[in-house]
């Protein structure tokens, strides 16, 4: 019988975007077993409803995370909307859709790039980057900010677009489709990559299914579930469909986020042309007094946003479910009979966003 060694890896880690720690049981290379520890970087955020009114917090639900942190201010506001019943306006709603897909774009591209990078393919990292850059561009033009935009807010948004630069932004969905193509193209057939991820971190449709995964990790085990056929937002008047895979392998999640690319630019597109005239915010008054539950479809996954109030201007409490603290117990099924080689990829894969988890 081999020898059982454990190997600390992260939280600091070359690979790693973010400290995540895991002992790593070994028998020769192969890893036996994955424990993980988390919380270094946990700041308290929930705890601050308690000191920040509900109209506020808003902005610290969008420091939750850099990478989707549109999508958490909407997850917020839409939890305090329902408990208020405040109807938002439509365009308003189209807006946040347009720049929920947006923020899916630039996560997608910058996962590519870490991705990239993971496995030493530089100059594929610096084109994800590259055409990554177009996109936090039009964020920039459109809300003022190229991470922390701070456009959403209870009742509808701060900011509106324009026809004109509406119309602009489908002219640069041209060249971005275009050049992500390009570089897919690279990812999906290219022979390195494909011997990096082929059959590697298999996860089949009953475990991800019984593990609670969540988003491109579960879509690629085969598994046709998408938060946004919930139909918040404008989603219930845009024609899609979840992007799905079946070998559950690192090849199949990697292909699923890229597919997902296309597929935002062309929701964006149906919501270009299906944006209504009108106002962008509602007026708020009052306090909100209930409990609402809302799931959101974040790049990497469901979102979940518990929210409790209590009539005054200050929640009871507040709860997020982030996608990467669910398809942990995945990752760590798939991390069971791997090289140890390929520990840095398949931790990649799950897309994880510690920030996110430990918030």
């Amino acid at each position: 019988m081999s020898k059982r060694t454990i190997i600390p890896f992260g939280p600091q880690h070359p690979v790693l975007p973010e400290p995540i720690h895991l002992d790593l049981v070994l028998e020769d290379e192969k890893v036996v077993e994955a424990i993980p520890s988390i919380g270094f970087v946990h700041r308290g955020l929930e705890k601050l409803v308690e000191k920040k009114d509900f109209i506020e917090f808003i902005y610290v639900a969008e420091r939750i995370c850099g990478i989707c942190s549109f999508m958490h201010g909407m997850g917020y506001s839409e939890a305090i909307e329902q408990i208020m019943n405040i109807e938002v306006p439509e365009r308003a709603v189209f807006l946040r859709t347009i720049w929920a897909e947006f923020s899916r774009l630039h996560s997608h591209l910058l996962w590519l790039g870490l991705l990239a990078d993971a496995f030493g393919f530089e100059s594929l990292f610096m084109q994800s980057w590259r055409v990554r850059e177009k996109v936090l561009d039009i964020m920039e033009e459109t809300t003022g900010g190229r991470v922390i935009f701070g456009s959403c807010k209870v009742g509808g948004v701060r900011k509106d677009i324009d026809t004109v630069t509406l119309k602009r932004m489908e002219k640069v969905l041209v060249d971005l489709e275009k050049e992500i193509r390009e570089i897919s193209n690279v990812f999906l057939n290219e022979y390195t990559v494909k011997r990096r991820l082929v059959g590697v971190g298999v996860l089949s449709k009953e475990d991800a299914h019984n593990l609670g995964a969540v988003g491109p990790m579960m879509r690629a085990s085969g598994i046709a579930q998408d938060m946004r056929k919930l139909g918040y937002g404008a989603y219930s008047q845009l024609d899609f469909e979840p992007i799905t895979r079946t070998n559950g392998d690192s090849y199949d999640r990697c292909a699923v986020r890229i597919e997902e690319l296309f597929q935002s630019i062309d929701l964006i597109r149906q919501a270009i042309a299906k944006i209504p005239e009108g106002p962008i915010d509602t007026k708020i008054t009052g306090n909100p007094d209930g409990e609402a539950f809302v799931r959101l479809e974040q790049p990497r996954g469901e979102v979940v946003y518990y929210v409790k109030a209590n009539g005054t201007k200050f929640l009871d409490r507040l709860r997020v479910r982030t996608p990467t603290f669910a398809n942990i117990p995945a990752l760590l099924k798939m991390l069971k009979g791997c090289d140890y080689a390929d520990v840095p990829i398949l931790i990649l894969t799950i897309d994880p966003c510690i920030s996110c988890t430990e918030r």
